[in-house]
Parts: structure tokens; C-alpha cells; sequence
């Protein structure tokens, strides 16, 4: 059987190769499609990018306009404050209700002032707090936190001395009595409750100079760790009108918030003297009323608590009647010139570092610097010491001693320097 051979029409080639035709077309265009499409993925991720680059600019420019209105509004606040008037200072006196308030100013006249609803807290609003006030309206406009003059804040000691009760010869009982007066109620004040009775309030030291009394308060001040407060009397006399009261009301009431406190008032004879009824200056009448106010600071209405006094004076026979009184100083000891014993330990304690030969007698110096106080006793040694030195010697003999104590014999005595004829010969 034969096989008869496929006959290919004509039509149907041309249609193959149309159709080749087609598909190559379309497969170019979908390849041209894709590539479109691609470049326009890339290009829409770019220009998110930028969206996203430029959104993160504008937060920080926002955020740097924002800085930039808060400096703004600081500069302007701060350039207001500097264009506005300066505050008054004053006290309150008395308040009348929660919108007014009688203020007296530091220039001295009272007003019947209005308080600014702009004030943060009304607690500080009391009779004696210092408050701040508009300068034309005298309105109220701030409370003042309680501070104290800086010349009282000046008599505080932060550094306790360094002289011991061993450092001070001689004085056994003083030390006993003020040691019991005003050391033992700071450090067992129980004693005191368990007997019954209230430990003493003040001590007043009174003697000639140079017998040890600012000495043994810089002891009191170096065995307790209460606050110690030294005040000379001159300084709570003040020019103005209540100055001196105010520095002494102050004073005290910076004691009683820092209590326990020991109050040393040196020279108290400056404010304390009797009062008499020919005082015919106005500083007479200051330093009086100077004195009522401590008359009133140490025994008066308000409770002293924990808050010793300590009065030193050379003068004891002109201090006002009311001062002496029990309730202000409870105790009065009396500082004398030391004895031959006294003499004898202070020249031990002065000559404890010196290099002395074996033949220095201490207590035949002491026997022979009778009358003299301990200051003196002090200047002998140093003056010894000077001998020696200015015979390039590094020991000291018993001569130095001897031409020291004609020294300082010869200067308590007194020489009348000669005058000269003219002013310059």
C-alpha cells in the first residue's frame, strides 16, 4: 500500500506565519509593557523618597520655628521685665482680708495696699513678712522668703575654734560653772526634767581684760556642736531709728531656727549700760531702745527653747539693773586676776612648745609677775622667746625671761614719749 504525501495549502502557511508575526508583536510589546513599568516603579519609589525627605525638612524646620518662637517670647518676656519698673520692698503689718493688706514700705510711711490675684500662695501672708510691691500701685505682687541682714548672717561661726578647756590655765571654777550653765543643758537636758527644775538661761562673765573670758567661750564653742553666734555689743548699734532693734530681733530669730544655739555677746556693756533720764542725743535714745529690745529678746513673751546667751564684759558695775536680773543671766561669774598657781599653769601652757633650759623656773617667774593677767603672761613668753631670737640662740634661759618681764612691766606702766619741739627736727 502506498502513502500518499501531505499537501500543504498555500492559505494555511500564510496564516501560520501571520500569526508568528502577531506573537512576536505582542511578546515586544509586553516586553517594552515591562520595562515601562519597571522604570515607572523606580521612578515612583524616587519620588516617594523625596516625599518622605522633604516631610522629614519640614518637621525639622517646624520644630527649629518653634525653638526659635520660644527664644523669641524669652527675649521678649526678659526685655519687659528689664522695661518695667522696679518692685518695692516692704513689710506686712497687718492683714485686713484676702484683697488688702496694710504694708509698711522700707522708706518708712504705711500703706493700705491691694493684694494681686496674680499671687501664687497666700501662706507667707502674715504680719512681718517681707513682701514686694508694684512701684506706682503699691499692689502686692510677691512674698519674699524669710533671710536675715547679712551682717547677722555674718556672726554665725561655721568653724568651731580650736582651744580646749586645757588650752586655759587656771580658772577651775569658771569652767565648772559655765560648763554646768550652758554645756550640760545641750547635752542632757533630762538631768534637768528628772530633778525638776529648768536649766539656766544666760551666764555673764565679768573682769579685768585679758582674764580668759572670750577664751573660754571659744572652749564652750569647740566642746558643743550647737551653733555658736558671736556678736559684739558695738555692732547692734545702728544709725537709724530700729535698725539696732531690728538686727537684735533678728538675731535672735535666726537662733531659735537653728537651735540648739549659743549666743556670745562680747563687750554687752556697749548696749547694756544703765538707762538714765538725761540721755540727750538721738543715739542714746537708739542704743536704749537697742536694749529693750534684748531686755525682751532674752526674757520676754515668746520662748527662747534651746538658745543659750553668754555675756563677757570688763564693766559689770554700769550695766542696767534689768540685764542682771535671774531670767536673763542666771548666773554671774566673776573672772579675777589669776593666783600664783594660776600663773604658774599658764606659763606651762604658753612655754609647752618653747625650748626652755633646765634652769627656767616657771614658778619663780611666776612669782614674780604678780597683778598680771594671762594676756600679759602671754606677752612675756613671746617677748623671751624675741630675746632669744635676737641673739640668734634657738634656747631661751632665765635671762630672757627676766628682760622680758622688765618689758612688759615697763609698757603696763607707762613711758610719756617726749614730745619734739616742731613737727620735723
Amino acid at each position: 500500500m502506498s502513502e500518499t504525501p501531505d499537501i500543504v495549502s498555500p492559505l494555511s502557511s500564510g496564516q501560520n506565519a501571520a500569526d508568528n508575526r502577531i506573537s512576536l508583536s505582542e511578546e515586544g510589546e509586553l516586553a517594552a509593557l515591562r520595562k515601562t513599568n519597571v522604570a515607572l516603579e523606580s521612578r515612583n519609589y524616587e519620588l516617594r523618597e523625596q516625599v518622605r525627605q522633604l516631610r522629614l525638612q519640614n518637621a525639622a524646620a517646624e520644630s527649629q520655628r518653634d525653638q526659635h518662637k520660644r527664644e523669641i517670647k524669652k527675649l521678649r518676656d526678659e526685655l519687659d521685665s528689664y522695661r518695667s519698673p522696679p518692685l518695692v520692698l516692704g513689710t506686712i503689718e497687718s492683714v485686713l482680708d484676702e484683697n488688702h493688706a496694710v504694708v509698711r514700705s522700707t522708706t518708712g510711711p504705711q500703706f493700705l495696699s491691694r493684694i494681686s490675684e496674680h499671687l501664687t500662695s497666700t501662706k507667707g501672708l502674715v504680719p512681718g513678712a517681707q513682701c514686694a510691691m508694684h512701684l506706682q500701685s503699691f499692689t502686692v505682687v510677691d512674698i519674699l522668703p524669710p533671710r536675715y541682714d547679712m551682717q547677722v548672717e555674718a556672726m554665725e561661726i561655721l568653724d568651731a575654734p580650736l582651744v580646749t578647756y586645757d588650752d586655759i590655765g587656771g580658772l577651775d571654777e569658771q569652767k565648772q560653772l559655765l560648763r554646768e550653765s550652758i554645756e550640760l543643758p545641750l547635752k542632757s537636758p533630762r538631768l534637768f526634767e528628772a530633778v525638776g527644775i529648768e536649766p539656766p538661761k544666760g551666764v555673764l562673765m565679768f573682769g579685768p581684760p585679758g582674764t580668759g573670758k572670750t577664751l573660754l567661750a571659744k572652749a564652750v564653742a569647740h566642746h558643743t556642736k550647737a551653733t555658736f553666734i558671736h556678736v559684739v555689743g558695738s555692732e547692734l548699734v545702728q544709725k537709724y531709728i530700729g535698725e539696732g532693734a531690728r538686727l537684735v530681733r533678728e538675731l535672735f530669730q535666726m537662733a531659735r531656727e537653728r537651735a540648739p544655739a549659743i549666743v556670745f555677746i562680747d563687750e554687752i556693756d556697749a548696749i547694756g549700760a544703765s538707762r538714765t533720764h538725761d540721755a540727750y542725743s538721738a543715739g542714746d535714745h537708739e542704743v536704749n531702745r537697742t536694749l529693750m529690745q534684748l531686755l525682751a529678746e532674752l526674757d520676754g513673751f515668746d520662748n527662747r527653747g534651746d538658745v543659750k546667751i553668754i555675756g563677757a564684759t570688763n564693766r559689770h558695775d554700769i550695766l542696767d539693773k534689768a540685764l542682771l536680773r535671774p531670767g536673763r543671766f542666771d548666773r554671774i561669774i566673776e573672772f579675777p586676776l589669776p593666783d600664783a598657781k594660776g600663773r604658774k599653769v599658764i606659763l606651762e601652757i604658753h612655754t609647752k612648745k618653747m625650748n626652755l633650759r633646765k634652769t627656767v623656773s616657771l614658778e619663780e617667774i611666776a612669782g614674780q609677775t604678780e597683778g598680771m593677767n594671762g594676756s600679759e603672761l602671754m606677752a612675756v613668753c613671746v617677748e623671751a622667746g624675741m630675746n632669744a631670737i635676737r641673739k640668734r640662740r634657738t634656747m631661751i634661759n632665765q635671762e630672757d625671761f627676766a628682760k622680758a618681764l622688765a618689758s612688759v612691766k615697763s609698757g603696763r606702766t607707762g613711758i610719756v614719749m617726749q614730745q619734739p619741739d616742731a613737727m620735723y627736727s
